[in-house]
């Protein structure tokens, strides 16, 4: 798996390519936990849940079922102000979707683990994308504070980090253009 802070990256430039100026200020720690949310599986270890099993790790709070339920939830709970079904509610559940979706498929771009639960609840199947360029962070701090955990810095920075600023830039750029026009 990438790093809470990767996937947190991921939310930030997302939110400051596409979203509205005037979001209020709770949307962008919603976002940072949208993005890393998945990973609460992990807990799973502590209480025996088998990493295969459905709620194991990488299961279903890592698939985009899950993070269909979960943008729903935002945004009926944290963003009551938009009208239902307005431009800006669609915003709102529509970004929070793919914002948590994107952890489980940056996930399955990962070298290592047992795969990602893309298809739960429906299979349990875990898949990984058939190009795994982002090296697996270890689980725990102790572990990612060794050599393997700056490989993954590095692994990160170059898969996650530089495509998603530079995507953000790209999109904040064109946006500039577009309102001058």
């Amino acid at each position: 798996m990438p790093t809470a802070i990767s996937h947190a990256a991921v939310a930030v430039a997302a939110g400051l390519a596409i979203a509205p100026r005037d979001v209020p200020n709770h949307f962008w720690p919603l976002a940072v936990a949208c993005s890393i949310i998945a990973d609460a599986d992990a807990i799973g270890f502590s209480f025996n849940v088998p990493y295969g099993h459905f709620f194991g790790h990488r299961g279903f709070f890592h698939s985009p079922f899950f993070a269909l339920l979960l943008s729903i939830f935002m945004t009926f709970i944290f963003f009551r102000d938009a009208e239902i079904f307005s431009k800006r509610w669609f915003f709102y559940f529509i970004f929070f979707f793919f914002l948590s979706a994107s952890h489980g498929i940056l996930d399955a771009f990962t070298n290592g683990g047992l795969g990602i639960a893309l298809l739960s609840p429906f299979s349990n199947t875990r898949f990984f994308f058939p190009w795994t360029p982002i090296t697996v962070s270890p689980i725990g701090i102790k572990a990612f504070l060794s050599e393997g955990g700056l490989m993954v810095l590095k692994s990160e920075l170059l898969w996650i980090w530089i495509p998603s600023f530079l995507i953000a830039g790209i999109l904040t750029f064109i946006r500039a253009i577009a309102t001058r026009l």
